[in-house]
């Protein structure tokens, strides 16, 4: 007979299994992330168990609105879609330094000032560190609950005789299982604790929100099987040197994935930007060439992000090209388009595109805005800096709809800027709106006559 594996091969990264160690994962083609875990012999009675399992129809099924928690951060309610959801299982990401203990901390302090009983779990640091941070974002009420450990027995025994209603752990890759016989950090530890808090949540409808180090590429370390097992996804980001922190939902089963919140780093805390539009343009410049106003959507907000461009002609036979905030190869696209429909010699030229203030923005929407600050950098014409502009930019050089312009064209509006350029085929779907003049483009030579005539 066939001698039964004792153990198998896991990659770190992503998770995939292998009866055997090899160099390269076939999965994520990460080099030599395998680690050997052993098997756990389970014997169970599974006859027995399935005589106690019944099964339901969807009529006999009763819906029960879960009342969600309020946490008083109003960006971090908008990106879990309206407040903690009892007995959910929430995933926080983010780079070293970036303020995920700090943001649920505070989280943690307006619960507790709402009775509302808490226990943050800490394996990374000890108890005077946390009231030394602690002590730097303000006073908390008598119902949080510290606790330092990282064995997961104990913490399971602790939070069935406490029983509280938010549970934070900092961070998953520091909780280890007896059961498990593999070292914290490794594919079935994360596995085996994740799996167990999921159980906690669900079992005693307890919301638990859990931390987790990133890699050098940004995602959750560990395997992939965690985001998909928590019910929403967090990250943090943004440059750990800047003041500004953005938080973005990617996975959310109770609301929208799209929607982010901002937050400013100060002295004692995180604060909330209610204004990003705003703070994103603070400190642009005046009549310089190659600066345009964009607006982009996250989730339901509008906003308003400058795009700049630096264009010159190169010194050397291979020009260099650099993006910063938005996707490089999209920016070759936008200049191949620029050099094939209006002749503007791109190709001998570098370009550098920057968003201003750090933020990331992916949308096409702000395919216009790309486009009119090259022209503008390259032709040296400035644009009025009352001038908004997005829309979409496809191959054959035309202008394409977007969503929700009339939404983008009352934030322009609020913001005191006075034209904005759009899709022609936006603009035939709007109604007139008052102090803002609109110029509907449908292909980009119609666009740059547009900055032209306006300077």
């Amino acid at each position: 007979m066939a001698k039964a594996k004792s153990s198998v091969f896991f990659c770190q990264e992503c998770g995939y299994e292998s009866a055997k160690w090899m160099g390269q994962c076939p999965a994520c083609h990460a080099w030599n992330t395998f680690v050997e875990e052993k098997l756990e012999k389970t014997t169970q009675a599974v006859k027995k168990l399935v005589k106690d399992v019944n099964v339901t129809t969807l009529d006999a099924i009763k819906m029960q609105e879960g009342q969600r928690i309020k946490t008083e951060i109003s960006e971090l309610d908008r990106v879990l879609g309206g407040g903690i959801v009892k007995g959910s299982l929430v995933l926080v990401g983010g780079d070293p330094g970036i303020g995920k203990s700090t943001l649920l901390l505070q989280c943690c302090r307006n619960l507790s000032e709402q009775k509302k009983k808490v226990l943050y779990i800490s394996g990374e640091e000890s108890l005077q560190q946390i009231k030394i941070r602690a002590k730097r974002i303000g006073e908390f009420g008598d119902s949080l609950f510290l606790l330092c450990e990282t064995n997961l027995d104990i913490i399971q025994e602790v939070i069935k005789k406490e029983k509280p209603e938010i549970v934070v752990i900092d961070s998953i890759q520091t909780m280890y299982s007896e059961s498990v016989t593999s070292a914290p950090g490794s594919v079935s530890q994360v596995r085996e604790a994740t799996g167990t808090l999921m159980q906690i949540a669900k079992g005693m409808e307890i919301s638990i929100f859990i931390v987790g180090h990133v890699t050098k590429e940004g995602v959750v370390a560990g395997p992939r099987v965690l985001e998909h097992m928590v019910d929403t996804v967090l990250y943090f980001e943004g440059d750990r040197h800047a003041s500004y922190r953005i938080l973005r939902g990617v996975k959310n089963r109770f609301g929208s994935t799209n929607e982010i919140g901002v937050f400013e780093m100060r002295e004692d805390g995180l604060h909330e930007v209610e204004n990003p539009s705003e703070y994103m343009l603070s400190g642009k410049p005046k009549d310089a060439s190659g600066s345009v106003v964009a607006c982009s959507m996250e989730g339901t907000r509008p906003i308003l992000v400058e795009v700049q461009a630096l264009v010159c002609h190169s010194n050397f036979g291979i020009p260099r090209r650099t993006a910063a905030g938005t996707d490089f190869n999209r920016v070759n696209l936008l200049m191949a388009v620029l050099e094939k429909r209006l002749g503007l010699q791109m190709s001998a030229c570098d370009a550098y595109i920057n968003i201003a203030g750090g933020i990331k923005m992916n949308e096409p929407a702000i395919d216009l805005g790309i486009v009119l600050a090259l022209v503008s950098s390259y032709k040296e014409v400035p644009i009025d800096e009352k001038t908004i502009c997005f829309g979409e930019v496809g191959l054959s050089g035309e202008v394409r709809a977007v969503s929700v312009a009339e939404q983008r064209i009352l934030e322009a509006k609020r913001l005191g800027f006075t034209r904005c350029i759009l899709p022609k085929v936006s603009l035939q779907a709007l109604k007139s709106i008052d102090g803002i003049h609109l110029d509907g483009v449908e292909n980009v030579q119609d666009a740059i006559q547009c900055i032209c005539n306006g300077n």
